[in-house]
């Protein structure tokens, strides 16, 4: 697999690792890394900060795909497969089926601006 199948790949796995953060069946192991994965993605906030010259993309670049890779793992595989092809369907026509679910990282990055220009 070539980087570019690999990065769509992922893509593609971070809606899985949500749907199967969901699931009952999903073991808690994989829940607690599922959890820390998706949040992780989709914070505002990275553990090395962009600004740091080639230091501020090791996150991007090795720590969520390391995440993400683990997590596949602590999930069952026959579950997990369910739950990519559920995570294919989420992005027909260009937009998520439930973007609904973006409402609270963008009330975090409002409450987070609202704070620095109170700050200031």
């Amino acid at each position: 697999m070539n980087l570019k199948d690999r990065a769509k790949q992922l893509k593609i796995d971070i809606p899985a690792v949500f749907i199967a953060l969901r699931k009952k069946e999903t073991p808690i192991i994989a829940k607690i890394f599922a959890g820390i994965t998706v949040i992780y993605a989709l914070s505002p906030i990275d553990l090395i900060p962009d600004f740091i010259p080639v230091l501020g993309y090791l996150d991007d670049i090795i720590i969520l795909p390391c995440l993400i890779a683990l997590t596949v793992r602590l999930i069952p595989p026959d579950m997990f497969e369910e739950c990519r092809i559920r995570a294919e369907g989420l992005w027909e026509d260009g937009k998520p089926e439930k973007w609904y679910f973006a409402l609270p990282i963008v009330a975090i990055w409002l409450l987070m601006i609202y704070l620095i220009i109170r700050a200031i």
